[in-house]
């Protein structure tokens, strides 16, 4: 899926075949009308489809559903459980010198399936603060192969979640009620993606013409990037007829939809990046300012609490330490309430750029570091010309 944060390993259990809901009565008719718009409107499963689903125990109606959703349009689902406590268990029972085994059951159904939806299951950022770095570098190596793989094969794969499910630790964290986050959450995901589509559509078209990206916030961030040639994405809530055509990374929505992203010319990042508020492992670490020259970074400082994230990044390895994407969001139901602390991809004139793992936009950098910094009330101009101000989408 999408790698714009390394994520630790976790154990699967895998539940094959068609499922019948466990749980007594009818099922709750929004995680009907969810599953039904997941199959069918955004990852088009179609007779003969081969699809991996996955999630948490919290959300396993909604993976019942599913597997029967995929069911009903003669297509076969394959279902795996996963759980906080099934990674935390590994780290803390498996021997490291499994960390670099190449997970064999994943590489050989990433040879077989023809579409995924995954839903995010995370509760607890913090949860693997403690676990040695190199033991995350090691299984982020091992990893690798599979995401070229489903890249390469145009899977298509559908994420519920974006990195703004909303938990409590979530809601706390960034300085909002669970309540609130809920809502602002399940707005952005029954947005309109036709409208999504069209503005998408603009945006990408402003960015293949053009030339050079400039980045700009009153926090002190100045950076540019070459952008011609590059290709560029839209996640707009539905895997089309086109997009499966064009394989590779335009086969990935992630939802709440809403993002326009590509990958620079390698070696063009010119600048400074300051992030207002970078939360790694759950802690926020104030001041977070990276340094890029000929598209490397040469300076990462911070206020304080850069330890954890120091550590991980000198653990990691090759492509650790390159300029990875810039992602513009257009969703404009996504709204993050003033003063709070949200990191938000799509919501309508964000911006967020990453170093290290790329893959997920097609550039190729497997690095096993990724980090993403997301930039509220930037200015964007595409040679001169102002495509977003202050925050605000044009």
């Amino acid at each position: 899926m999408k790698p714009k944060w390394v994520v630790a390993g976790v154990v699967s259990i895998l539940i094959t075949g068609f499922l019948m809901n466990s749980s007594s009565g009818n099922p709750q008719s929004d995680k009907e009308a969810l599953a039904k718009r997941l199959v069918h409107d955004v990852a088009g499963i179609h007779e003969n489809d081969l699809v991996l689903l996955s999630g948490g125990v919290r959300d396993f109606e909604l993976l019942e559903n599913l597997a029967t959703h995929v069911r009903m349009v003669g297509a076969d689902p394959l279902v795996t459980v996963n759980s906080e406590r099934m990674g935390r268990r590994y780290y803390d029972m498996v021997a490291a010198k499994y960390d670099s085994q190449v997970p064999a059951f994943d590489l050989k159904l990433g040879g077989l399936i023809t579409a995924s939806i995954n839903v995010d299951f995370g509760e607890t950022p913090e949860l693997f603060s403690d676990v040695p770095p190199e033991r995350f570098a090691a299984v982020g190596k091992a990893a690798a192969p599979i995401a070229d793989l489903l890249l390469k094969r145009s899977v298509r794969q559908v994420n519920l979640g974006n990195g703004m499910y909303p938990t409590a630790s979530l809601a706390k964290q960034w300085g909002v009620s669970q309540e609130d986050l809920t809502k602002i959450f399940w707005a952005g995901v029954n947005a309109d993606y036709s409208k999504l589509q069209e503005t998408g559509n603009a945006v990408r078209g402003v960015l293949e013409s053009g030339k050079e990206l400039r980045i700009t916030n009153p926090n002190g961030t100045d950076l540019k990037v070459r952008i011609e040639g590059r290709p560029v994405f839209v996640s707009d809530g539905v895997i089309s007829n086109e997009d499966t055509k064009q394989g590779g990374a335009a086969c990935q929505v992630w939802l709440p939809a809403g993002e326009v992203f590509l990958a620079p010319v390698p070696g063009t990042a010119e600048g400074k990046v300051v992030v207002n508020h970078q939360f790694y492992e759950g802690k926020e670490v104030p001041g977070l300012t990276l340094t890029y020259k000929a598209g490397k970074l040469v300076s990462m400082t911070a206020q304080s609490g850069m330890e954890r994230l120091k550590a991980q990044y000198d653990a990691a390895g090759e492509g650790k330490d390159l300029f990875a994407y810039v992602d513009l969001g257009i969703n404009p139901d996504v709204s993050v309430p003033p003063g709070s602390k949200m990191n938000v991809w799509m919501a309508a004139g964000n911006v967020a750029v990453g170093v290290g793992n790329n893959s997920w936009t097609g550039a190729g950098n497997y690095s096993n570091f990724a980090l993403a910094n997301f930039l509220p009330g930037s200015t964007v101009t595409v040679d001169g010309k102002v495509l977003i101000e202050n925050g605000k989408l044009k």
